[in-house]
């Protein structure tokens, strides 16, 4: 018995044990108290919300019920993990501005510089940080339930484009000062409004007609 006790790494499972680390995060919104009345009384659980990210452009947002504390939140990472959908992230931030309403809560996710930071709160910013947004504005309006805010934020995400880049005071320019302070040779850096860039495009459309 002593020599079978003397070398505690031969314990049977001790390789299961040490698993390999996830490339993914996760983070809890909240866990809450659900009460359901049914014929017998009321049936009390525990509802967790939980967000999953690879802080590389893919994020999942899961919701679970259980009994448990734990079982709810091992059902909301699962179905986290199965609704994970992929962003496109440009320059560490969103590549134009969105809006999304979804019930009661209204989203808008604007472009930002280097440097901004996320300007976020609640479940917003837990989001993005672990969709990999590193620089981004947002307004919130409405209700300030985390799973509508949460669920709004998803969809908004959703619908971002691909390769899109809109010409909005907010976007990131396609060449950017360099640390020096100066633009590179040949390029100039020059901010537009909106109404500019809308007069611009009008302007092309005219011309072609024309043409």
């Amino acid at each position: 018995m002593s020599a079978k006790t003397s070398r505690p790494d031969r314990k049977r499972g001790d390789h299961r044990r040490q698993k390999e680390p996830s490339e993914f995060a996760e983070a809890t919104l909240s866990v809450d108290r659900v009460t359901r009345v049914v014929k017998g009384g009321r049936r009390m659980r525990f509802r967790a919300i939980v967000v999953v990210g690879n802080r590389k452009g893919k994020v999942g947002l899961g919701t679970g019920k259980a009994s448990e504390v734990q079982a709810a939140v091992r059902k909301a990472t699962s179905a986290a993990r199965r609704a994970m959908i992929r962003i496109p992230v440009v320059n560490g931030t969103i590549p134009h501005l969105i809006e999304e309403k979804f019930k009661a809560a209204k989203i808008r996710l604007m472009p930002a510089y280097e440097g901004t930071g996320i300007i976020a709160g609640g479940a917003l910013r837990v989001i993005l940080d672990h969709a990999g947004v590193k620089n981004v504005l947002s307004k919130r309006f409405g209700s300030r339930n985390k799973l509508v805010n949460a669920q709004a934020t998803m969809r908004a995400l959703k619908r971002l484009k691909w390769g899109s880049q809109s010409m909005t005071e907010e976007a990131v320019p396609a060449a950017a000062p360099e640390e020096g302070g100066k633009a590179p040779e040949g390029v100039a850096v020059k901010e537009i409004s909106r109404k500019d860039a809308e007069k611009m495009l009008e302007d092309q459309r005219r011309a072609k007609i024309e043409e």
